[in-house]
């Protein structure tokens, strides 16, 4: 049997993130209304701040839809982020991702199976499953969106994190001068 051969990751290194805007992770995650049709849930979180800076919550969401919810956030934040940090999934390595990253960010593919190397967001996401979608039936994608809107800015406002010295993702960011 040929043995396996160990190679090294494709990955530039990991930027290090002292700022806001550094690195902005994105990621989806899916579920489903009672009546069994699935909702697709984008997440983007600033890795210096965990702030959730936005996500949509729809049936589908392409990378044009990616591309224009990433120009709300810019917009909002008043600058893009130095790096997007993103897996390979479809509606990331599209033109239509690629092309709005163009010269304003850098992307940061994860090597495929680790998603270790997106721990924010990984973590992000397990938080918004078990707090949220775990406990929440939705029956349709309104109430789907509200609720998960309703989850984030609990999130962002009210929940303490021991990593920004207990304070809340939007009052951490409020205080960095940098």
């Amino acid at each position: 049997r040929r043995r396996k051969r160990v190679g090294s990751s494709t990955a530039p290194p990991v930027p290090t993130v002292t700022a806001p805007n550094t690195v902005w992770a994105i990621d989806f995650q899916f579920d489903s209304t009672t009546d069994g049709r699935p909702i697709k849930i984008l997440s983007v979180i600033d890795e210096h701040t965990r702030e959730c800076l936005g996500g949509l919550v729809d049936r589908s969401i392409t990378a044009d839809k990616l591309a224009d919810e990433l120009d709300r956030i810019v917009e909002a934040r008043g600058s893009s982020p130095a790096v997007l940090r993103l897996d390979n999934g479809p509606e990331m390595i599209a033109a239509a991702t690629a092309e709005w990253a163009g010269t304003r960010t850098g992307m940061l593919f994860i090597p495929p199976g680790e998603p270790w190397k997106n721990p924010f967001i990984e973590s992000f996401n397990s938080r918004l499953r078990d707090e949220c979608l775990n406990i929440n039936l939705c029956w349709s994608l309104a109430h789907a969106r509200v609720t998960i809107t309703d989850w984030k800015e609990e999130y962002n406002h009210h929940r303490p994190h021991s990593s920004l010295g207990y304070l809340s993702p939007a009052r951490y960011a409020a205080t960095c001068t940098h």
